[in-house]
């Protein structure tokens, strides 16, 4: 596997340089900022039918990838395809709250109860995909604590949970409420770039 990430890994900066962030202003927020982000989480709170497409980046320090990615939530119920572009191999994973299986890693499909610890094991990539499904909306994730930072467009500039910090360079405004087109995560030595080119809302 690691030879599959080496042959693409080239395309990584490339991803990455793009997707590169211009300086952010980050504050705590104010009443006003604090609303706008009550209302939007009101709003996304039962947002769990969607298309999503894109480009993502993952880099574990030592090797990187990048991609082209489907994110299809269907309630709890989840399908992400990761095509990449030299060799123009994919793989899929899908999922649901009684399991996991990925398909197209070495070794033919592999399952697990649990999806992050099989991307963990069979591709070698940290990506908290349960918490993801949140901060791609833009949303504070269940359960740990969580810290928002706003920028001066009171949209969340900056989230800090559970150890990863998600940065969110670039929104699409001309939604409502207004979604993420860029989410960077990192919790050193990972990193977990999505540069999103498309969102279908059900």
């Amino acid at each position: 596997m690691k030879k599959i990430l080496r042959v693409f890994a080239a395309l990584a900066p490339l991803l990455l340089a793009a997707c590169a962030p211009t300086q952010l202003v980050r504050n705590k927020g104010d009443a006003a900022a604090l609303a706008q982000q009550a209302a939007r989480e009101q709003k996304l709170a039962n947002a769990n039918h969607w298309v999503l497409e894109g480009k993502l980046g993952v880099s574990n320090g030592q090797d990187a990838g990048s991609g082209g990615f489907t994110w299809t939530q269907d309630g709890n119920h989840y399908e992400f395809v990761f095509r990449t572009p030299i060799t123009g191999k994919s793989y899929r994973l899908t999922g649901s709250p009684d399991g996991a299986e990925l398909d197209g890693a070495d070794g033919g499909p592999q399952r697990g109860p649990d999806a992050e610890a099989l991307m963990r094991r069979a591709l070698h990539w940290e990506v908290p995909l349960d918490e993801l499904r949140a901060w791609v909306l833009g949303l504070r994730a269940q359960g740990a604590d969580a810290e928002l930072s706003f920028g001066n467009d009171r949209l969340p500039s900056m989230l800090q949970q559970d150890g990863w910090t998600v940065t969110y360079p670039l929104w699409d405004t001309t939604r409502q409420p207004p979604l993420p087109a860029k989410v960077f995560a990192e919790k050193p030595p990972y990193k977990v770039k999505l540069a999103i080119q498309s969102w279908t809302m059900q």
